[in-house]
């Protein structure tokens, strides 16, 4: 009986690369540092929070974060969106990207603010050398975070 295995996985993997192709590169892999989180205030204005943290994402799609502001009586995001509750933020999920070198989103598997489980979250980003500005999609949210890559990608 003679095998003929070969042309058909010939085929598979060309149907699985072509879908790969078709597929945004991840550039954003890493664990990162937080270097700033601006914020409005509940004045309306921009202000730098006095917090540090960090930022996993793995190639294959998880992420988590932690945000722990110093001073555990920070207000409650000014923002249509509380992300931090008792002065920590911290969530876990999977993230897909959505456009490479523009967008991704976050899909909240868990957190600390159990509003937040369940959501999908577009988030815009732009990579600076080893930094990963991550930026809200929409004009109704007012914050910004800069993240700093540790040593290589993941």
């Amino acid at each position: 009986m003679e095998l003929h295995a070969f042309p058909a996985l010939a085929l598979i993997t060309t149907i699985a690369c072509a879908a790969c192709a078709s597929r945004p590169t991840n550039d954003i892999a890493g664990a990162y540092r937080l270097v700033s989180l601006e914020e409005a205030g509940v004045d309306g204005t921009s202000h730098r929070a006095d917090c540090t943290g960090s930022l996993v994402l793995t190639p294959d799609g998880r992420m988590s974060v932690q945000v722990m502001y110093r001073n555990a009586e920070t207000p409650a995001n000014a923002g249509p969106v509380q992300y931090a509750q008792g002065g920590y933020e911290a969530s876990f999920g999977h993230y897909s990207i959505v456009e490479a070198g523009r967008s991704f989103t976050y899909h909240v598997e868990g957190a600390l603010v159990r509003g937040l489980v369940g959501q999908d979250q577009k988030r815009l980003y732009e990579l600076r050398g080893k930094q990963l500005v991550i930026t809200p999609p929409t004009t109704n949210e007012h914050w910004r975070v800069i993240w700093e890559r540790y040593g290589g990608a993941l």
